[in-house]
């Protein structure tokens, strides 16, 4: 078989021929249950019959009818669904995550420059946080394998700490984490001047950078009334965590705040086509409209009819099939399994997440947190004999400080079965014993 260089934790990459449901087979029958919806992606897993159906349906009509000379029914209904889902009603559909955070950025500047506040360009961010590969979400990205290949040519942004319970500041406790953590935003907000800064962004539960890394108890309400005391946008980064991955289908809908913008993508077609989407405020339209007709963002392929009526599809049948409620409460009890089939292993730190979203982070020293030595790339030998072994996952590094850190993200389709989720949990637990029996042993002849 012809391999290709890999990323993705794989060495080498095998051809792939169908999928059906939570399984992948490649051309020579080998199968592959897919534990992480790939990079939590396929909401629904494979091949679903009805979704491919109404984008065969959609593609008989008419692929794609430019937005700039007209709507259309998929269009239209998807922006209506999205509006019950999130209650914003101003969107624009585009075809990737990073392309969502980007045009959240650009709306974000803007709804300043339309209010003549020209000097409020800047945003802050956070460390260990990922936002995509375009310059603009690359910038606000804290990810910093990631970025420098670009250094040099990423715009200036502001950046305050991860917010992470595993890993608290020294002398923070989990009590005093989101009153430590609103107090840095509001010092480095008083630092830079509120005038300069455009908006904060930050992703509710982070994905990739962090290896899930759910929001500390109180901490999105407490940094959006930072915040909003000093007249600041802020901007939810739900594209992985979004469209109902953690339970609910708004990620900040579990602690109870209302962005000003968010992007979401991954889930809102589950990879069926390429789409995603910035969702804003009326009042951020309203400026804008005033001040310039619209919002002035967007690309070629910007609202795609093919790509709005799979979404169309994929939400209609989540709906149907209550799989957010569903994800919302076996996730808590999956979470729970995981946690007790990996207890015998003393280098798993922390098993951590929300609904079909879990981190599983590798440590040296269970007692210190010490994360492995990065060369190990303890991540990458689990996602390789995941693969191996049939399953498949979502390795992750650095998310200590950049370089070290291994952890490892389990997200499943929404409609995986009890067997499915079981099946998972075995194989997992077999292929960290395995990686993990190999860097005990690195160890020792080290």
């Amino acid at each position: 078989m012809t391999r290709s260089p890999s990323s993705f934790g794989v060495e080498g990459l095998p051809k792939i021929a169908y999928g059906r449901g939570s399984y992948l087979y490649d051309v020579d029958g080998k199968r592959y249950l897919d534990g992480s919806g790939g990079p939590a992606v396929y909401a629904i897993g494979h091949a679903n019959a009805e979704v491919n159906e109404a984008i065969k349906a959609q593609l008989d009509k008419i692929a794609h009818g430019y937005r700039y000379l007209f709507t259309s029914d998929a269009a239209e209904e998807l922006a209506h669904i999205v509006h019950e889902l999130t209650g914003f009603r101003n969107m624009v559909f585009v075809s990737s995550g990073s392309e969502a955070v980007e045009s959240c950025l650009k709306i974000a500047l803007q709804y300043w420059a339309a209010k003549g506040k020209m000097s409020k360009r800047r945003f802050i961010a956070r460390e260990r946080s990922w936002h995509g590969n375009t310059l603009g979400a690359l910038s606000v990205s804290g990810f910093r394998a990631r970025r420098a290949a670009f250094e040099g040519s990423l715009i200036d942004v502001s950046r305050v700490s991860a917010a992470n319970d595993y890993r608290r500041p020294a002398g923070v406790s989990s009590d005093e984490l989101a009153g430590y953590l609103a107090r840095e935003l509001e010092d480095e907000i008083l630092r830079v001047g509120a005038d300069k800064i455009a908006a904060f962004i930050f992703e509710p539960v982070v994905g990739a950078a962090g290896g899930v890394v759910p929001a500390p108890r109180g901490y999105a309400q407490a940094v959006a009334a930072v915040c909003r005391k000093h007249d600041i946008l802020v901007i939810s980064d739900e594209v992985m965590c979004g469209s109902g991955r953690v339970g609910t289908w708004r990620a900040l809908e579990h602690d109870g705040v209302m962005p000003d913008l968010m992007s979401v993508a991954k889930g809102l077609a589950a990879g069926y086509v390429p789409l995603g989407a910035s969702l804003y405020s009326d009042h951020i339209h309203e400026t804008i409209v005033s001040a310039h007709g619209g919002a002035q963002t967007g690309h070629t392929f910007t609202g795609h009819t093919a790509a709005c009526a799979a979404g169309v599809a994929v939400q209609k049948l989540i709906k149907r099939e209550n799989l957010v409620e569903r994800v919302r409460v076996r996730g808590a009890t999956f979470q729970d399994e995981l946690r007790r089939a990996l207890a015998h292993i003393p280098e798993v730190g922390d098993v951590r997440g929300r609904g079909y979203f879990i981190g599983v982070e590798l440590v040296e020293d269970p007692e210190s947190k010490r994360p492995f030595p990065p060369q190990l790339k303890v991540h990458a030998d689990i996602g390789n004999t995941a693969f191996a072994n049939g399953l498949i996952c979502y390795p992750c590094t650095g998310n200590v400080d950049g370089v070290a850190g291994d952890t490892v993200i389990i997200s499943p389709p929404y409609n995986a079965s009890d067997a499915e989720l079981a099946e998972i949990i075995d194989m997992f637990t077999r292929s960290v014993e395995q990686a993990i029996g190999r860097a005990r042993q690195a160890a020792r002849a080290a």
